[in-house]
């Protein structure tokens, strides 16, 4: 007769052997993917989609300033994309958004995306990119340049230690540096994009803006298509078959519009195209590259037709 403990033992030592079978089999089956989904190397890359618009000023190009510049150093984003919708804003400003663009895409691929309007300034931003792709109703060009002169009154403002020091330049002097920044601009757009270009200087010059199509015909943009044709453009020029795509704003803050030196706004991301004239209450030329009507007494002097 079986003694009841050895029974017992046996009976345990079958229960065990099958659970452990049954784990081998598990863990056969699980294993390589578990395996795999703890140990395999993230192959994704990440493409920052940096959104651009409205008027072009100190502290919007600042701050469009430090998220390039963010980006250009974060080895975790692979390509950029800018999503422009502006008419310009102020010479200074463009130029400091040009400037940050270019050093960007001298490491990072760059594809600009026009949402509606890329002119002027804008334009002068998106310059450096490896391409523009705009919509066929979007709106590019308008490479100009306009500077407004407050208008005197009569009323003395200041007292200064020499004839020169209150300001001192004439309508011919303003004219000259008009023309020189326009030929500065112009001549951006040559060495940017001079081999796609079908416009003459003269025409370029003019200061025309254009639709989406016909800046793809001009050469002014690329190809037509919208945000995600832009990214899939940026990605591929990144060598990237998978990848995620992060969305930044460059709004700044409303402190930093009340302490900006070129504009003033009453409502976060909004700037009133009229600020970009005064500078806390100096009377001075204010240079543009502004495509657009403004509703001003400021006399407005522009840069002529010719090259």
């Amino acid at each position: 007769m079986a003694n009841p403990i050895d029974n017992y033992v046996k009976t345990l030592l079958t229960s065990y052997t099958v659970i452990i079978v049954v784990a081998l089999l598990i863990g056969a089956a699980v294993g390589p993917a578990v395996s795999s989904a703890l140990f395999q190397s993230d192959d994704e890359g990440t493409i920052a989609a940096v959104t651009i618009q409205g008027p072009i000023s100190g502290p919007t190009a600042d701050e469009v300033t430090r998220q390039l510049r963010t980006l250009r150093t974060d080895d975790s984003i692979d390509a950029v994309v800018l999503r422009i919708d502006s008419g310009g804003g102020s010479v200074a400003a463009s130029e400091a958004q040009y400037r940050a663009v270019k050093r960007l895409a001298r490491e990072k691929p760059v594809v600009t995306s026009v949402r509606g309007v890329a002119a002027s300034g804008a334009y002068y931003t998106a310059l450096p990119s490896d391409e523009i792709y705009a919509t066929p109703g979007g709106l590019v060009g308008s490479v100009g340049v306009r500077a407004l002169i407050p208008q005197p009154d009569g009323v003395p403002r200041s007292v200064t230690t020499g004839p020169d020091k209150a300001g001192g330049l004439t309508g011919d002097d303003i004219r000259g540096q008009v023309e020189t920044l326009k030929r500065s601009f112009v001549d951006s757009v040559y060495a940017e994009r001079g081999d796609r270009l079908s416009l003459s200087r003269t025409e370029l010059t003019n200061a025309k803006v254009y639709s989406g199509a016909a800046a793809v015909d001009n050469g002014l943009a690329d190809e037509i298509g919208g945000l995600e044709t832009a990214i899939a453009a940026a990605a591929e020029k990144a060598g990237l078959d998978s990848y995620d795509v992060v969305y930044r704003s460059t709004t700044p803050g409303v402190l930093s519009l009340l302490l900006g030196s070129d504009a003033n706004s009453t409502d976060a991301g909004q700037v009133d195209r009229a600020s970009l004239l005064t500078t806390r209450g100096i009377e001075r030329p204010q240079y543009l590259m502004l495509w657009g009507d403004l509703n001003t007494s400021a006399r407005e002097v522009r840069a002529s037709g010719a090259a």
